[in-house]
């Protein structure tokens, strides 16, 4: 018999075995997108970061921390509504998405606290300041109150992960499920990301946002940043972080999407029992793509806990 069948099985094999990682190299580096870079890049200690800054410098600083999968132009919107209100608003890109350096390796808390530290130091911020997070951002931001609770004076989450049940479904089988994972997460997750992206339209997103969204994909590291994330910060809920927030006594404000698909609202529940002192409000029709959709509600529902507060 023949070795040759047996060859070509073995390469064939291999072949499709190496293909969604030859695939994710050949994709163009972030470092050819940034001629038209909207704002600055930080050249952190950690990994280039394209940064933004809204409204008057001097302000109250407030910064805004994306999500998952949507860069710092999730807040083009809410941001100067934000700097109208009297705040000098800060977006920037995480890294692994946007313009920002695709640093390899795991991306638990430390990884996103890390950079935003360094941010803030560049930038002159010694703080307190207020701090939004969205979806990841937002467990990125609560796991940076909970480390540095003296730097914060709100918190503010929107449509926050950090409560468990996300993800669901196959993308949590592919989290968990080691390097096969890994391979079939290279290989669905760009296409299943174009498609969340076009189905954003219908939840009241821009059409020329959800293009941009869809486009996030075809930029090396986005994909492997994606699961490193999924397999890192988002892998366990924040009930300890959560729990040093609220014994810290630092504000905070949690904003629900009430169509809200990814995010579960059973979280309201699990944040009432974290934090008893949390003030939650929700956006009705809203889906998780709240800050896009629904920006004047989102930063109605900010300004209505200041006023509660006695603030404004």
């Amino acid at each position: 018999m023949s070795a040759a069948p047996l060859l070509w099985l073995l390469c064939a094999g291999g072949a499709l075995a190496w293909a969604p990682f030859v695939r994710e190299d050949l994709r163009p580096k972030v470092s050819e997108r940034r001629g038209k870079t909207p704002g600055k890049i930080a050249a952190l200690p950690g990994g280039r970061t394209r940064y933004r800054w809204y409204g008057e410098e001097g302000a109250p600083v407030a910064i805004c921390i994306h999500g998952l999968t949507t860069p710092a132009y999730v807040w083009d919107t809410v941001a100067p509504k934000l700097a109208d209100m009297g705040y000098h608003v800060l977006t920037y890109d995480l890294w692994g998405r946007g313009w920002s350096d695709r640093p390899a390796g795991a991306q638990e808390a430390g990884f996103f606290t890390t950079q935003l530290s360094q941010l803030m130091a560049a930038e002159g911020i010694d703080g307190p300041v207020t701090l939004f997070g969205y979806s990841m951002g937002a467990a990125v931001a609560t796991a940076y109150a909970a480390e540095y609770p003296g730097q914060i004076e709100k918190l503010v989450l929107v449509a926050p992960a950090g409560m468990g049940g996300f993800p669901t479904g196959m993308t949590r089988w592919m989290r968990d499920a080691g390097w096969t994972g890994r391979w079939l997460f290279h290989w669905l997750h760009p296409g299943m990301h174009r498609r969340a992206a076009r189905r954003a339209v219908a939840e009241g997103v821009p059409d020329q946002v959800a293009k941009r969204q869809a486009g996030e994909a075809l930029w090396r590291g986005f994909t492997p940043a994606v699961l490193a994330s999924l397999r890192g910060i988002l892998r366990d809920p924040q009930e300890l972080e959560h729990r040093r927030v609220a014994k810290a006594g630092v504000p905070m404000l949690t904003i629900w999407a009430a169509e809200d698909r990814a995010v579960p609202l059973e979280g309201m529940g699990v944040i009432s029992r974290w934090n008893r002192a949390s003030v939650q409000k929700q956006v009705a029709g809203a889906g998780h793509w709240l800050p896009l959709s629904h920006p004047d509600e989102l930063v109605r529902a900010f300004r209505t806990w200041l006023w509660e507060d006695g603030e404004i």
